[in-house]
C-alpha cells in the first residue's frame, strides 16, 4: 500500500536527524583546542556501536514525488484512525522526500500532536550517499527537531559517527550524547567486525549551525581501543576545509637536548594562507620556537619556515660551551610563480646563524646551505634564464669568505626553426659574475653556436655530426687568494676562442637470445679541437671531475664551461642490453685515446691524465619491481686496479626490502686536491614486515676510509657514522613509529650518542 502525504507542506522538512551537513560534523581534517570545557555533563549509559547493523532491505518502493513538499509512503500495512488522526504504517515501511529515503519496521504519525515515531531497523539515506541507522527516531510537528536513539551514520567517504542519543533542535543545532567518530574500517579483509585503529570518543558533541562549528566535551582519542590522548575543549568546523587547532605532538629523546616535546598549533588565516607554530621544549636545552607560513596566490605559492632559540654555542673544536648566550636559528623559504605560459620564477633560500645549529636540533645534516633564484622564459625555440645563488658553508675547515656568490647568471639559447645543411642550429649567450667577501672575484661572458646533424646509413648505423664554436671573455682579481694554483688563472682581462668538431657512430645489432631480445651496440666517437687557452682562465665551475660512463662520450668532458678539453681523441666502447618480460640487463664499457701527446689538463687520479684513459663502465640489472642493481666502476689502464667502485642495490617488495650501497674511490693521488680525496663507505638500510601492518626498519652508514687513503680522515678502516633502528605500524588509517638513532661523531654542540623519537599520524584527520 502506498500514498502521498501533503500535510503541512509549507513547514515540512526531511525528517532525519543527521542530514548531510549534520552528520558530517566529525569529518574535518584538523582538530582545534579551545577553552576548557567541563566534562560533568550527564552521561548517557551504554557504548556507541560503530558496526553497521544487519538491516533487511524493504520489498516495497515508495512512490516518486513530483513536489518537493510531498512525502512518498509505502508499507505492507497502513492504518488511519480518523478520530485520533493517527497514521500507523507497519512492515517494510519506506518513505521518501526531496531525494531522502527512509525505511523502518514501523512508523507512527499523530496528526494532532505532530509527533512522528519511526522504530525498528531505521535506515535513512540522503542524496550525498550518507546513510544513518537508528533504533528509534522521534520528531516534532516541525519535522526539523527530534531525538534519535542508538544512532549510526556512515558517510559516503567511509567515516562513521555513532551516538547513544542524538537531538536536533528547531534552530538547526545538534547535540550528541556518548558519541564516537572514526574514519577507519570496522571490518577486516574477511568481512569480520574489528575495532578501528583509532576513534574519537566524547561525552557530548554539539553542533552550532550558526557558527558552523562543532564542540566536544570529554573528548579523547582511543588507539586500538585504549584511551591514550585526551583532547579537552576539542572543536572544529564541519566543512572539508582545515581549521585552526593543535596537531599531534612529537616526542624525542637525545643526548644533546634531553627529552623533547613539540606541540604544533595550526592557525588557518584564510583559505589560501596558514601558519603552523611549534614550541619545542627540552630538558637539557633552552626552548625553541618553530614557525611555518604557507600561502597560495593566483600565480603560485611560497612558504617560509624558521627556527629560533637563545642559548650558548659549543665551538666545532668541541671546547666547553661559551658562557655568553646568543640568538641561534635557521630560516628557509621556497616558492614558485608562473606569471604567464612562458615566464616563471623559482626561488629557495636557506641561512643558519652558526655551523652546528641544524645538526644540534636534527633539522638537517647538510654541510652547505644554498640559496638560489631563477627567472625563466621558455618559448617554442628559445630559452632565457636569469639566476643567482649563494652558499653558506657549515663545514668545519671551510672559510665563509671563500664561498662564492654568483649574481647574475644569464643564459640565453635560440634554436633556429629551419635546418641548416640538414642539421639543427642553436645559438647560446652566457654570462656569469662570481664574488667572494675574502677571495677571488671572477666575471665571464661567452657567445657560442652549435650544429648537430643526425642520420642513419644504409647499414643501420646511427651517425651524429657536431660542430661548435665559442668566444669567451674573462676578468678576475684577487687571484692569489685562491689556494690551489690551477684554479686561479691570470688576473685582469683574458679572452679565448673555442672550436670543436665531432663524429659519433653507433651501430646496433639486435637478435634473440635466451628467450629474450639482446642488443649489442658498438660505439666510436672522434673529437678534434685546436689548442685552447685554458691555464690563463680562472676555473670556477670545472673543478670536481671524475671519468665515468656518463661523460665518457661528452664532447667536453669537463663538468663546466671554464675548462674545455682540446686536442684530438678517439673514444670507443660497447653497449649491451638484454630484455625479456619482467627482466632487463643493460651494460656499457668504454675507453678513450688521445691522438696528440699534449699534456693533459685533467688532475692526477681522474683517469684521463695519460693518452690512454682508464676503462669505465656501468651495469644495471632489474627484475620486475623486486630487484634493481647498479654497478659503476673505473679500472686503471695499466694494471686494472679498481680506482672507482660503486654498488647500489634495492631488493624486495614494498613491505620487505633492503637497500645496499658501497662506494670506493682509490684515485692514487699523491697530492690531495679539493674534492679529490679518496673515500670508502658502506650503506645499508631496509624494512622487514614481521606481522600484518607491523614492520622493523633500520639503516647504517660506515666509513671504511683508511689513513693510507686520506690522511685527513678521522676514520681508520671501520668507523660507524650513524645508524637507525625502529619499529612501525601502518595501515590505511594510522601510522606509528618508534625510532632509535645513534650518531658516532661530535660536531660542536651536536653530540654523539643515542636519540629516540616517537611519531604518530592519524590519517584522514589532517595530521
Amino acid at each position: 500500500m502506498s500514498w502521498a502525504l501533503f500535510h503541512r507542506a509549507a513547514r515540512a522538512r526531511p525528517f532525519w536527524l543527521a542530514t548531510a551537513s549534520g552528520v558530517a560534523l566529525a569529518a574535518c581534517p584538523v582538530l582545534a583546542q579551545t577553552n576548557d570545557e567541563s566534562t560533568q555533563a550527564a552521561v548517557v549509559t551504554g557504548q556507541p556501536d560503530l558496526q553497521t547493523p544487519d538491516v533487511v532491505p524493504t520489498t516495497t518502493d515508495a512512490p516518486a514525488v513530483k513536489d518537493e513538499d510531498q512525502i512518498g509512503f509505502a508499507a505492507d500495512n497502513l492504518n488511519y484512525d480518523s478520530d485520533t488522526e493517527v497514521v500507523i504504517a507497519e512492515g517494510n515501511v519506506q518513505m521518501n522526500r526531496e531525494a531522502v529515503e527512509m525505511r523502518a519496521d514501523k512508523v507512527t504519525w499523530n496528526r494532532k500532536t505532530g509527533q512522528v515515531f519511526a522504530e525498528g531497523n531505521v535506515t535513512i539515506k540522503n542524496p550525498e550517499g550518507d546513510t544513518a541507522y537508528g533504533d528509534k527516531i522521534e520528531l516534532t510537528d516541525t519535522l526539523r527537531d527530534g531525538v534519535v536513539e542508538n544512532m549510526l551514520v556512515v558517510l559516503d567517504n567511509g567515516s562513521r559517527l555513532a551516538a547513544i542519543r542524538g537531538t536536533r533542535f528547531d534552530n538547526g543545532n545538534i547535540e550528541l550524547e556518548n558519541a564516537a567518530y572514526t574514519p577507519c574500517p570496522v571490518e577486516d579483509d574477511e568481512g569480520c567486525p574489528k575495532n578501528p585503529s583509532w576513534q574519537i570518543r566524547a561525552v557530548k558533541v554539539m553542533y552550532d549551525r550558526a557558527k558552523n562549528k562543532v564542540r566536544y566535551k570529554g573528548a579523547r582519542v582511543e588507539i586500538f581501543g585504549l584511551p591514550l590522548i585526551p583532547l579537552p575543549g576539542l572543536s572544529h568546523s564541519i566543512n572539508n576545509e582545515p581549521s585552526s587547532g593543535i596537531l599531534v605532538p612529537a616526542i624525542r629523546l637525545d643526548r644533546s637536548n634531553g627529552f623533547e616535546i613539540a606541540v604544533p598549533y595550526y592557525l588557518r588565516l584564510a583559505p589560501d594562507r596558514d601558519i603552523t607554530i611549534t614550541p619545542h621544549l627540552y630538558t637539557s636545552a633552552a626552548p625553541m620556537i618553530e614557525g611555518e607560513f604557507r600561502a597560495l596566490t593566483d600565480i603560485g605559492s611560497f612558504r617560509i619556515n624558521g627556527y629560533a632559540t637563545y642559548g650558548s654555542l659549543v665551538p666545532l673544536t668541541g671546547e666547553d660551551p661559551d658562557s655568553e648566550k646568543r640568538f641561534r636559528g635557521y630560516l628557509e623559504s621556497a616558492g614558485k610563480f608562473q606569471f604567464d605560459p612562458h615566464w616563471s620564477l623559482t626561488y629557495s633560500g636557506r641561512v643558519a646563524t652558526d655551523r652546528t645549529f641544524m645538526r644540534r636540533y636534527d633539522i638537517s645534516r647538510d654541510d652547505r646551505l644554498r640559496s638560489t633564484f631563477e627567472l625563466e622564459r621558455i618559448g617554442g625555440n628559445s630559452y632565457l634564464s636569469i639566476a643567482g645563488w649563494a652558499t653558506q658553508t657549515l663545514r668545519r675547515n671551510d672559510e665563509q669568505g671563500q664561498q662564492p656568490i654568483a649574481l647574475p647568471i644569464i643564459d640565453y639559447r635560440q634554436r633556429l626553426a629551419d635546418p641548416i645543411f640538414g642539421g639543427q642550429f642553436e645559438l647560446q649567450l652566457n654570462t656569469l659574475a662570481i664574488g667572494r667577501t675574502a677571495g677571488q672575484d671572477t666575471q665571464r661572458a661567452f657567445a657560442g653556436a652549435r650544429w648537430d646533424l643526425r642520420g642513419l646509413t644504409g647499414l643501420g648505423q646511427e651517425v651524429t655530426l657536431t660542430a661548435l664554436v665559442r668566444g669567451d671573455v674573462y676578468h678576475s682579481d684577487e687571484n692569489l687568494l685562491t689556494a690551489i694554483p690551477g684554479y686561479r688563472g691570470k688576473s685582469g682581462w683574458q679572452a679565448r676562442g673555442i672550436a670543436a668538431i665531432a663524429a659519433d657512430m653507433r651501430w646496433p645489432f639486435v637478435g634473440e637470445f635466451a628467450g629474450g631480445t639482446q642488443t649489442l651496440t658498438p660505439r666510436v666517437q672522434l673529437v678534434a679541437t685546436p689548442p685552447i687557452k685554458n691555464i690563463d682562465i680562472p676555473n670556477e665551475d670545472s673543478r670536481a671531475f671524475d671519468l665515468e660512463d656518463s661523460n665518457l662520450f661528452a664532447i667536453n668532458r669537463f663538468n663546466g664551461h671554464d675548462r674545455f678539453e682540446d686536442g684530438a681523441r678517439i673514444t670507443y666502447g660497447v653497449e649491451w642490453n638484454y630484455s625479456r618480460p619482467g627482466f632487463n640487463i643493460s651494460s656499457v664499457v668504454g675507453q678513450s685515446y688521445r691522438l696528440s701527446d699534449k699534456p693533459s689538463l685533467f688532475p692526477d687520479g681522474t683517469g684521463l691524465t695519460d693518452r690512454t684513459s682508464d676503462v669505465v663502465g656501468r651495469t644495471t640489472i632489474a627484475y620486475r619491481d623486486f630487484l634493481r642493481l647498479t654497478h659503476r666502476y673505473r679500472l686503471d689502464k695499466d694494471n686494472l686496479a679498481i680506482r672507482r667502485n660503486e654498488f647500489d642495490a634495492t631488493i624486495g617488495s614494498r613491505s620487505t626490502y633492503a637497500v645496499l650501497g658501497y662506494s670506493r674511490l682509490n684515485r692514487d693521488i699523491l697530492l690531495l686536491g679539493e674534492e679529490l680525496q679518496d673515500r670508502e663507505e658502506a650503506r645499508v638500510g631496509g624494512r622487514v614486515a614481521v606481522a600484518k601492518n607491523w614492520s622493523v626498519f633500520g639503516s647504517a652508514i660506515v666509513d671504511l676510509t683508511q689513513k693510507t687513503d686520506d690522511p685527513l680522515s678521522d676514520a681508520d678502516g671501520f668507523e660507524p657514522v650513524r645508524h637507525r633502528l625502529g619499529v612501525a605500524y601502518d595501515d590505511e588509517c594510522l601510522s606509528i613509529a618508534l625510532t632509535w638513532r645513534r650518531d658516532y661523531a661530535d660536531t660542536g654542540d651536536a653530540r654523539r650518542g643515542n636519540s629516540f623519537s616517537f611519531r604518530i599520524a592519524f590519517r584522514n584527520l589532517g595530521f
